[in-house]
């Protein structure tokens, strides 16, 4: 700030109920400090609004010590701007109060009574700790962020979009249970302590289900006698400030401190992080729903109303962003940017952002605008944007969501296909050969780049991974609902025994059907995903819709990672083989000995036929980096079939041998955490020719004596998703 614009801010104009003011900076929306103390400049908008009143409350007391009418002429076109002087914003606390019209059936509701909370806080007051029940009457207030963070030197990973390796995690659930062994259970500073966990498993990005802040007591109730809350967070009351109960301590006026920490921490260890954002809707619900920010704002510029001034609900939370309107545009591009700025995030995954779309009617537009925004804003240029791309108004839009080449989407196509294949459906090879050759019928690389699919079979919203092979049905009972709610059409398959058992046999099967799950996932083209405690068979018993349980149903049973230490140590090499083998990523640099960058195999050499019944296929990835003389071959063969199959693996140049690196049926060695991996000598007088048979317990085999060489083979033993 030069040195005469400072000295007039130390004139005010005007004094109001004892304050003095002046007009503040209209082109900052919220509330800063102004440098050096002079005050705070406090700017909000509302195109209908009659009058807006700043009101102040002394921290944590629900009575406002002083109400500041904005002058009409403080008012520039819909814009009301403020700089209070002499304003300890350690002891302050804010809100607005707004008059305007009534008129419901036009979405005019303004209520000049009610205490409304500024949409572009940075930090909200009132829910400071878990699962705290407020008193009636309870309503929101902001505080003023002093941003005094120091990044330093820290720079930002910048993976390859293709060489990630996501971790999906919710910030609670991670380490909440005692089994984490963390000193701040539940919180940012708890996964600080879970980094070097991170770093050994090898994931390169951190998924974090929302952090905005949300109020987990919405809708809370007591089923059976438990508890439940809003625990997932999909229900954000401000979209720019984090929640203060992920938080390990109270950090008044610098909260997001502890977030900021965490992130800078991830990227000097080479991990990008990615936040779930929630831009469909917000915790206001419909005409039932709480009245705190945006309905005393503007009601019909800010949600999508039917001409009666209904709520659409698009979202199935009751109302829906109107995000392609103008004003709700600019919020959210303003609040993304914030989040690039200030907290250095890597990326974006929107929660149903088919919704995003939308015009103000509901109807899906051909080319949005807020899409179109997102995908060229100079701020956001590196940052990953990825879309859950559908709605829960039946809008899909998996392989045709608007895109200019820089919109990545969830692979709903993806997770659906391999679940279907894997557990030995009907049909599915050809679309599981797809899947896995990175989905290019959903994602042409001349219209959508090479960085479209986000490839998964395990997420947040179903079954987990261990779960996906223990139930054929859901089970969320528990939840409340007459077991109503939640996905019917899981394409699980409980492996003869619905939930847990003390078979060894059906536990064995299940581990393997993990393992081949996991395998086939690593082994894709494309960005990967993966949940949380997968890696160690978490489970939620069977509940495929978890979001309101804030127990062990949802929290990682960190004891299971010694319990399923196989799976764990499988895990672990899975990810260590596919940061190896840079094919089985992505399209890398033609290969010298002349095979394709994908072939398909299936029982035989370059057999690319896919029947109904075809339960085993086969992919062979070639190709080499481009500071590397030798080819990288890898092959892979994925058998569901029940019964033993015998395949036949294509010829190799000469001087390159075949070598096992990953029999998901072999016998693991826990005293060495290995498994027992040995190659044999095929009996064919082509040696270049080889059969490898499959069994109960496999033998890995090898074309030849010879040379070690960068081919790698995946083998598909016995039956129900051998790999």
């Amino acid at each position: 700030m030069d040195e005469s614009r400072k000295q007039l801010l130390q004139h005010p104009t005007d004094v109001i109920n004892g304050f003095q003011v002046r007009p503040g900076y209209y082109n900052f929306n919220g509330a800063f400090e102004i440098p050096g103390g002079v005050g705070v400049n406090f700017t909000v908008h509302s195109f209908q609004a009659t009058a807006c009143t700043l009101v102040l409350f002394h921290n944590r007391e629900d009575e406002p010590y002083a109400l500041i009418p904005f002058p009409e002429d403080y008012r520039i076109g819909n814009t009301y701007s403020m700089i209070v002087y002499d304003l300890n914003i350690s002891e302050l606390e804010y809100a607005y109060q707004f008059d305007g019209p009534f008129d419901p059936k036009k979405g005019l509701i303004f209520d000049k009574r009610k205490f409304i909370l500024d949409p572009y806080a940075r930090a909200v007051a009132g829910q400071r700790l878990w699962g705290e029940k407020q008193d009636e009457g309870f309503f929101y207030k902001a505080r003023v962020v002093r941003s005094e963070y120091d990044w330093g030197k820290t720079k930002q990973p910048q993976i390859p979009f293709d060489d990630l390796i996501i971790y999906e995690a919710h910030v609670r659930g991670f380490t909440e249970d005692k089994s984490s062994r963390v000193k701040n259970k539940g919180t940012f500073a708890g996964i600080r302590e879970k980094i070097p966990y991170l770093l050994s498993l090898g994931v390169n990005a951190v998924e974090l289900m929302p952090v905005f802040e949300f109020d987990e007591m919405e809708d809370s109730r007591v089923v059976d006698g438990k508890q439940l809350y809003n625990y997932w967070g999909y229900s954000p009351v401000c979209f720019f400030a984090p929640n203060t109960s992920y938080s390990s301590m109270d950090s008044h006026n610098r909260e997001g401190l502890e977030l900021k920490k965490l992130i800078r921490e991830l990227n000097q260890n080479g991990i990008e992080v990615i936040l779930d954002v929630v831009f469909n809707h917000t915790a206001e619900g419909n005409e039932k729903g709480p009245f705190f920010s945006f309905k005393g704002i503007d009601n019909n510029i800010y949600y999508m109303l039917t001409p009666d001034g209904h709520y659409y609900n698009f979202s199935g939370c009751g109302n829906v962003l109107n995000c392609n309107q103008p004003i709700v545009q600019q919020m959210i591009l303003e609040c993304l940017r914030y989040w690039t700025i200030n907290y250095r995030v890597d990326g974006f995954r929107f929660d149903l952002a088919s919704i995003l779309g939308r015009n103000e009617d509901g109807s899906p537009m051909s080319d949005p605008p807020l899409l179109q925004s997102l995908a060229f804003d100079p701020i956001l240029g590196k940052v990953k944007l990825i879309a859950e791309a559908w709605d829960a108004g039946g809008l899909y839009q998996v392989g045709s969501f608007p895109s200019w080449n820089r919109w990545a989407e969830w692979n709903g196509r993806y997770r659906d296909d391999m679940r279907s294949f894997l557990k030995g459906d009907n049909g599915y090879a050809g679309a599981a050969i797809a899947r896995m050759s990175g989905s290019k019928d959903l994602y042409d690389p001349k219209y959508r780049g090479e960085n479209a699919t986000v490839n998964f079979i395990n997420c947040h919203d179903g079954f987990t991974l261990y779960d996906m092979y223990s139930y054929n049905t859901k089970h969320n009972e528990k939840n409340g609902w007459n077991n109503e709610d939640g996905e019917s059409n899981n394409r699980s398959w409980n492996c003869g025994v619905e939930g847990e058992t003390d078979d060894p046999a059906v536990n064995a099967l299940r581990l393997r059907m993990c393992k081949n799950a996991f395998a086939a996932l690593m082994c894709s083209h494309g960005a990967v995903m993966f949940l949380a405690g997968d890696e160690f068979c978490n489970t939620q018993f069977g509940n495929n819709n978890a979001y309101c349980q804030d127990n062990i149903t949802s929290w990682l049973d960190w004891s299971r990672r010694e319990k399923y230490g196989e799976m764990y140590e499988f895990a672990k090499e899975m990810i260590r083989f596919r940061k190896e083998h840079p094919v089985l990523r992505k399209t890398t640099e033609e290969s010298r000995c002349g095979f394709p960058d994908i072939s398909v195999h299936n029982d035989v050499p370059w057999n690319t036929e896919c029947r109904d019944d075809t339960h085993c296929i086969s992919l062979m990835y070639a190709g080499r980096k481009k500071d590397q003389e030798e080819d990288d071959i890898v092959y892979v063969a994925v058998n569901t079939y029940w019964e033993d199959l015998n395949l036949t693996l294509p010829e190799l140049p000469v001087g390159l041998v075949w070598k096992i690196k990953v029999d998901t049926a072999a016998e693991y060695d826990p005293a060495w955490k290995s498994w027992k991996l040995k190659d044999r000598s095929p009996h064919e007088k082509n040696r270049h020719k080889n059969q490898c048979p499959s069994h109960r317990r496999p033998r890995p085999c090898k074309s030849r004596r010879g040379p070690e060489s960068p081919c790698g083979l995946l083998r598909a033993p016995r039956g129900r998703g051998g790999l």
